[in-house]
């Protein structure tokens, strides 16, 4: 059944609606979401208030691009409210989501950390807010906390090997163990949980061909295993959602 499902509506104020316009963002907010940023885990909270006086916070409006691929990597950005979506240009002008992002994220780049340009472009889902950080601030950060300069090298390292590794990885796993891992990784960062059910519900435009660049599959295997687990009763999707209905058998394959 394709039915859209159902959801309560929530009503919310929403942030100014113009494109990387100052932003009045709690206070109580930014420091929760610099903490779960894992260069700054295990902080001291006098520590992540110098950090926070360093970033701006800025809001976007649905649709509105955060940055472009092949724009100078000039800032790092963490998102404190909403959803952004990471995508890559196809040989058609065509743009691919290949990640989708929660408060919390830390994304962006910086040339200082090896990326001259962005290598994909983030836009605004929803409405969205983030604290963003220029390279002076980020090295002025980097200089005053040393714990943290020790975490961004290893993880410029960490990105080196699995850079090394993908296409291992890739190889050696099926597409179904990809999309299903991928699902699951999007259900526990975006998911809702459908009261009574067990369902959790990704009310997200994610095309066929989204996943696929997501799997490093195609639109058509995608189309396959999707049309199979919803007969299967796995999953269930209509044109903006979809439902994963049993994650334990969704598990199982990704485990292989």
């Amino acid at each position: 059944m394709n039915a859209e499902p159902r959801t309560t509506a929530r009503r919310r104020a929403p942030l100014r609606a113009t494109c990387a316009q100052p932003h009045a963002c709690p206070r109580p907010v930014r420091m929760r979401v610099l903490s779960q940023v894992g260069y700054f885990a295990g902080l001291t909270e006098a520590e992540l208030a110098d950090i926070d006086r360093r970033m701006v916070a800025l809001s976007w409006a649905e649709d509105d691009p955060l940055y472009r691929a092949g724009e100078p990597a000039d800032h790092l950005y963490v998102l404190a409210a909403g959803r952004v979506k990471i995508t890559q240009p196809t040989a058609t002008g065509a743009e691919l989501i290949t990640d989708l992002l929660a408060p919390g994220d830390l994304f962006g780049a910086l040339s200082t950390l090896g990326e001259p340009t962005y290598p994909e472009s983030a836009v605004a889902l929803t409405t969205t807010c983030a604290l963003r950080i220029d390279p002076g601030a980020f090295r002025a950060v980097l200089t005053a906390h040393p714990q943290v300069a020790l975490r961004v090298l290893d993880d410029v390292a960490a990105r080196l090997a699995r850079a090394r590794s993908d296409a291992g990885r890739v190889a050696s796993g099926s597409v179904a163990q990809r999309l299903a891992a991928t699902l699951l990784r999007l259900a526990t960062k975006l998911g809702q949980e459908r009261a009574g059910d067990g369902t959790t519900l990704l009310q997200l435009p994610l095309t066929r061909a989204d996943l696929a660049a997501m799997t490093a599959s195609t639109p058509e295997s995608v189309s396959r295993l999707m049309s199979r687990w919803r007969a299967e009763g796995v999953i269930d999707s209509g044109r903006r959602w979809t439902a994963i209905r049993d994650r334990e058998r969704l598990e199982e394959i990704a485990a292989g």
